[in-house]
């Protein structure tokens, strides 16, 4: 799979093609470089750097507190060993159901439940009413869906924080409005039931973006096969399933990709709405929320590093395992006629 994978990236030049080069050629190649140098050193500064210092860092023990002059005392595998036996880590399985301290891992999981269907197919669904040649006003539509991505996620988390606010939130007075008795009135945020939901709800306000990838993708299926399969009878099911999801795959591989990396990613929310307490009953003490109080609240350079590489190991190996799955149900045109 990974041979796969290598064998379509480009080939960088070896010193000796580089020595062969022609001065033209050569001249090309390093005013590319110079233009390329600027993302080069960000690359380096503020990427490779920093990931090879915490790589570094869950080596040793390292705290702020101890003061920057303090000698860091190399540990080996300590801080690796300690985030298996860390109930609040959760990373272990033994502590998923067995432990009364929620884990922050299994928290993630459960969520990425709730919430990745809905970042699939919600867009995949909108986008198919996008490009319904029956809606009128169609680019009003996808301006108005769109619209919502362009507000600043903080923003938009507050905005939904005092809409869904359980005493004063428009919603819950709305429900009250309709007779809605007041014990019933759902407690959005601050009830262990609702709060992923909630965070769902969230979600939608912004999926404006994927919309418009998956209509994009839509809008690229030839109208040829809709044809034939009119003149071959088939229904609208038949036909989705036949021909729009086969040539519309790899954009929902990519958003399923993403979505996937965002949601262990998790983080922004439960630190806005729920001030990153873990509230209510700890259900939002999120892996992620967690990696960042390591770091900023605790001060533990060490640990937090270890978090962070845990977390990037996982992603990574679930991105090469949905890689691997996609010669099954991802589709490539281009490939095809290869």
């Amino acid at each position: 799979m990974l041979e796969e994978l290598t064998s379509k990236l480009p080939k960088l030049p070896t010193l000796a093609s580089v020595r062969k080069m022609s001065p033209i050629s050569r001249k090309e190649m390093n005013n590319g470089l110079l233009f390329l140098s600027p993302w080069l050193f960000g690359f380096v500064a503020f990427t490779l750097l920093p990931m090879l210092a915490t790589l570094f860092f869950s080596f040793i023990n390292l705290n702020i507190t101890d003061g920057i002059f303090s000698t860091p005392k190399f540990v080996g595998l300590d801080n690796y060993a300690h985030l298996l036996k860390d109930p609040q880590a959760g990373v272990s399985p033994g502590f998923w159901f067995s432990s009364k301290t929620p884990s922050s891992f299994l928290i993630t999981i459960k969520f990425a439940l709730y919430a990745l269907p809905v970042g699939i197919f919600a867009p995949l669904l909108l986008a198919l009413l996008m490009n319904n040649r029956h809606l009128k006003g169609q680019f009003i539509f996808r301006s108005l869906f769109y619209m919502p991505y362009i507000v600043p996620f903080v923003a938009s988390v507050f905005l939904w924080g005092g809409m869904l606010n359980t005493e004063t939130g428009w919603i819950n007075r709305l429900l009250l409005s309709m007779g809605m008795a007041k014990d019933a009135v759902p407690q959005w945020a601050n009830d262990v039931n609702w709060v992923y939901p909630t965070y769902v709800i969230m979600g939608i306000w912004g999926i404006g973006n994927a919309m418009l990838i998956m209509l994009a993708g839509l809008q690229g299926v030839p109208t040829e096969l809709y044809d034939a399969a009119k003149v071959d009878g088939a229904n609208q099911w038949a036909t989705f399933w036949s021909i729009t999801f086969p040539m519309i795959s790899p954009v929902i591989f990519y958003n399923l990709t993403l979505n996937i990396i965002g949601l262990f990613q998790y983080f922004l929310v439960p630190l806005v709405v729920n001030n990153g307490t873990g509230r209510p009953g700890g259900a939002t003490l999120f892996y992620n929320l967690y990696l960042y109080k390591t770091f900023f609240t605790y001060q533990d350079m060490s640990y937090g590093s270890t978090l962070a590489w845990f977390l990037f190991v996982v992603i990574l190996v679930i991105t090469v395992l949905l890689f691997s799955t996609a010669k099954y149900w991802v589709y490539y045109a281009a490939e095809a006629r290869s």
